[in-house]
């Protein structure tokens, strides 16, 4: 498996969010990606930089408004004020329901609201630099896997910041920019006719689900825990299905949480068979690792045996396919994790 690593991703390094009321340490954090670089490396795995520019497919994925927003927030931060360079932005107003999101405002930290679904997305000087990074990793697999020269079938993008609850328009959960978003659509600019996303990060990837929400071309599964209780909390139900030309091409299989992994795996198996009925081309998978049962802000059973065969397991469904790193964030663990499901899916 091709395996590209995001060396800009270290320039996303905020110092701290909002958990629980509480001013705390970043969960994600650059030690996250490190630590599967250094996995990766110590099994052999020859990494690589992204060689394809995403600015093009971000463009059909994303709204204009929203990125440019994105790659000047820091500047226009930082022209508001002296000494803004040492403070984080946080929005502190959302356009919620009657409220109008038509017209872009021009105080910032309004704007900062209009394009956040939270205040979990802190903003750094390298945001940008790191998330469009991101994004180019997975343009740049998904060009190698559709062209499938010297028999690739695989690409692993190991990168930061994730990207699976950035919408359209909208940051949140810690993502900006959707980089399975952009992989699907690179593989269909690259000719596949239904591509299929698997989401299996332990919070619903509600920003995919919402880009594609209306096609039939790109079929959505997420397998996540129940937004009952668990974030985003406003999407990801079961009877989220698909809008118009898109109704039946979202499958959403909500788990209590502390589901046993047991449990878990009849629901990957649900999705699999749903991606075989749908006879995709290609598969992209949302690879969030905070199903781990030690990871600090989730609530799921996974040990890390349990990622070989989720990667065989998908092995199994014979796709070209390409992974990009989302959640997880019992980071020592991460890297041991990944390159399980990596070897894994190179067993099947």
């Amino acid at each position: 498996m091709i395996t590209f690593f995001n060396d800009s991703h270290q320039a996303h390094a905020p110092e701290f969010e909002f958990f629980r009321g509480e001013r705390v340490a970043c969960f994600e954090t650059p030690e996250r990606a490190e630590y599967v670089k250094a996995r990766l490396t110590e099994r052999g795995h020859h990494l690589q930089s992204a060689q394809v520019d995403s600015r093009a497919v971000l463009g059909t994925v994303h709204a204009p408004r929203y990125l440019d927003f994105l790659e000047h927030a820091w500047r226009d931060w930082l022209a508001l004020a002296p000494g803004n360079d040492r403070c984080q932005p946080f929005p502190s107003i959302w356009p919620v329901r009657s409220l109008r999101s038509d017209i872009e405002p021009l105080n910032f930290i309004a704007r900062l609201g209009l394009y956040s679904m939270d205040n979990g997305s802190p903003l750094s000087a390298g945001t940008w630099q790191a998330a469009k990074a991101g994004a180019d990793a997975a343009a740049s697999a998904a060009a190698l896997v559709a062209a499938g020269h010297g028999g690739i079938r695989a690409a692993f993008c190991c990168s930061r910041p994730p990207g699976h609850h950035a919408g359209a328009d909208f940051m949140g959960g810690y993502c900006f920019l959707n980089n399975a978003a952009a992989a699907a659509q690179s593989m269909r600019d690259a000719g596949a006719g239904r591509v299929a996303i698997l989401d299996v990060d332990y919070h619903h990837g509600n920003g995919t689900q919402s880009i594609f929400y209306g096609r039939p071309d790109v079929l959505c599964i997420s397998v996540h825990g129940d937004p009952l209780t668990e974030y985003p909390f406003f999407l990801g139900h079961a009877d989220e299905t698909g809008q118009g030309e898109g109704e039946g091409f979202n499958l959403n299989l909500p788990l209590p949480a502390g589901c046993a992994a047991s449990r878990w795996f009849e629901a990957l198996e649900q999705a699999c068979q749903r991606i075989c009925r749908y006879r995709a081309d290609a598969l992209v998978v949302a690879l969030g690792l905070d199903t781990f049962a030690e990871d600090p802000i989730s609530k799921f059973a996974l040990r890390s045996g349990d990622f070989s065969r989720l990667g065989r397991r998908l092995g199994a469904l014979g796709l070209p396919t390409v992974f990009v790193l989302e959640g997880g964030y019992a980071a020592a663990a991460l890297g041991v994790n990944a390159v399980n499901v990596i070897e894994g899916f190179e067993e099947a």
